[in-house]
Parts: structure tokens; sequence; C-alpha cells
């Protein structure tokens, strides 16, 4: 890993896994394949993010649904950005949107609950149902890019995937070319209890920046029940030992959402504005 950047925000820490037993965790049934219905319906409820130089005015942070109907000319470069299992419903995400329009970069969340009684669940589950969200989550990349190339506002040729924790599996598995880098937060790309494999599909050539607690609740060896506890680094460092261009920040002590975190902020800044030229 002699060209792999790994930073800790204050300090190196060791932590040892909790120890307790495993609990047992829930599922509530429901679809997890995208419908001609629901389809459209994940952009069309995405959140989006738009800078002054789209709107002609302030930022706009909203649903698609409710963007100024009339933009200035011109396009600007976009993150596409997978939400959690909680959803478009945490605060963090329509701040962060906010602070990246701020820098003049548009967002586009999509709502991967807009299909209709979608599964929901409480970790910690089985493989099998877990990897039936994940094929959810990574389909919608391809709806947000579809939907993408028909918005006269996006500069196609400037786009970041990101996304946290579960939508973060489906951004380090992409496998496509749409993309200029990536930004994976609170995932670790590791086999654990999340993944049947972590199949990870980063190119080694291609700029990413993971960015997680050091104390993750989920991914790190704070987890007692991890399964790979022993093994598990907690970061994407064994999957990204290849790759010259990627970058690592571990946040001690950090709760699972860390995008607002300044650890968190100023490397996404610096990693945005080198990839979209700001």
């Amino acid at each position: 890993m002699k060209k792999l950047l790994i930073t800790l925000a204050m300090a190196c820490l060791s932590v040892a896994p909790a120890v307790g037993q495993t609990p047992k965790g829930e599922v509530k049934a429901g679809p997890v394949v995208h419908t001609a219905e629901s389809r459209p319906l994940v952009v069309s409820q995405a959140s989006i993010g738009l800078p002054a130089s789209l709107t002609g005015a302030g930022v706009y942070v909203g649903p698609f649904s409710g963007m100024p109907a009339t933009l200035a000319p011109g396009k600007a470069p976009v993150v596409i950005f997978l939400h959690g299992s909680s959803g478009l419903g945490l605060k963090a995400i329509g701040e962060w949107q906010r602070w990246l329009a701020t820098l003049g970069i548009a967002t586009i969340a999509p709502d991967s609950f807009a299909l209709k009684g979608r599964l929901t669940y409480t970790s910690p589950i089985d493989k099998d149902t877990y990897e039936s969200i994940h094929a959810l989550r990574g389909s919608e990349i391809g709806l947000v890019l579809e939907a993408a190339r028909t918005l006269p506002w996006i500069d196609t040729s400037r786009m970041v995937l990101a996304g946290t924790s579960e939508g973060a599996v489906s951004v380090a598995r992409y496998q496509g070319n749409a993309f200029l880098g990536r930004i994976v937060f609170s995932w670790s790309c590791e086999d654990n209890y999340f993944v049947q494999s972590h199949a990870t599909a980063i190119p080694d050539n291609q700029p990413t920046l993971n960015i997680i607690s050091s104390t993750d609740p989920y991914f790190s060896r704070s987890n007692g029940w991890l399964g790979a506890a022993p093994s598990a680094q907690g970061y994407c460092g064994e999957a990204l030992k290849g790759n010259k261009k990627a970058s690592i920040v571990l946040i001690p002590g950090a709760p699972h959402t860390v995008l607002m975190f300044d650890q968190a902020k100023v490397p996404v800044e610096g990693f945005l504005r080198n990839l979209f030229g700001l």
C-alpha cells in the first residue's frame, strides 16, 4: 500500500471488538426490484442541489419536481449520491448538497423508496436479503444516468459517483465508466455480514476517496458481530491497495454518518475541485 494515502483526522486508535451476542435483526418484507411505475420516480422524487450559477439566483436544494422552471444557460459538474438505508430523510444529506452547491457543484440523490412498500430492515439480517437490496441500489445508478443525459444543465463529462453506507456498496461495485471518480462514505469494502462478497470494482487508475469513522458502529472492529472482526480493517485499504489515486480518511470517534464533519468536508472539497477543475 506504498502509494495509497491513508489519513487519520486526529490520531491512530486501536479499537477492540465489542463483547456480546450478535443481535437479531428484522426484515419488513416488500419488493426489491424497481417497476415500470417506480423507475421514473427514482429521479422525479430525487433530492437535487443546484448552484447559483444554474438558478440565476440562490442555491436550490429540494425535490427534483420543485426545481426552478427556468435555469440559467450553462452546465455544472454533478455528484450522483446514493443515500443509506434510512433514505433521503437524513438531514445531513440536504446539508451536504447545499454545501456542495455553494462550491458550484450540482447533486442528484435518487430516491430508492420510490419503490412503493420497498423492503426495509434492521441489521443484522441474512446476506441474501442484503444482496437483493444491493442489486436494487445498483440499478438506480443506471436510472439516474439515463436521466442525466437528458438534462441540459448537467455536464456529463464531469460526474462523480458517491454514496453512504448501503448506497456506498453500489458505488464501490459499479462497473461502468461514466464517472471521473468515486466517494465511498461509511463502507469498508470488505467481506462481512453485509455482503456475500464485497465485489469492489473500482479500477486501480480511478480517483477514489473513502471516508469512514475509525469506530464505525457497523463496519469497524468496534462492532463485535462484524463476523470478520479479527481481520477487518474497517476501511477500504485492502480493496484499494493497488490504486495510486486513492485516499482514505479515518475520523476517530465519529458516528456512522460523517458527511458534514469538517474532517470529511475538507478532503471532499479538494477531491472534487481537482477532478472538476474548479
